[in-house]
């Protein structure tokens, strides 16, 4: 019988990025593993990356050619303590919790400080150079 919103913004980063992030953020923000967990996402890359097995292949492989290695580390953290289920959901079709969400992500992006996303910045500026 309880809600919890949570909402912030980056200045530079990726919409996958903060996909994940925002699944970490809401499995690290739990008191209890004591019960089931499904996750609701529009987010594909997301959904099939963990339902698909896709990031347990490629944390075998050392993340090699993949992006977000040092979300996805965090996020297997959390897998083995939830075990949470997935589901897709399209996105922008009236599912009150996806349309929730997109307000929030709007609402957060607006703001004036938004936090640096700095593995991905730096990620970003090493690229530039070769």
């Amino acid at each position: 019988n309880q809600e919890k919103s949570l909402s912030d913004g980056f200045r530079l980063t990726t919409n996958n990025r903060m996909e994940l992030l925002a699944v970490i953020v809401a499995l690290e923000n739990l008191k209890t593993n004591q019960y089931p967990v499904t996750v609701y996402s529009d987010s594909k890359y997301v959904v099939d990356a963990v339902e698909k097995r896709w990031v347990f292949n490629w944390n075998k492989k050392g993340f090699v050619g993949k992006k977000n290695k040092d979300l996805w580390m965090r996020y297997l953290l959390l897998h083995d303590k939830f075990n949470p289920k997935f589901v897709w959901v399209k996105g922008h079709a009236g599912h009150y919790y996806n349309e929730r969400c997109d307000q929030l992500a709007v609402l957060a992006s607006e703001k004036k400080d938004l936090q640096i996303d700095t593995w991905f910045e730096e990620q970003k500026s090493s690229d530039t150079l070769f």
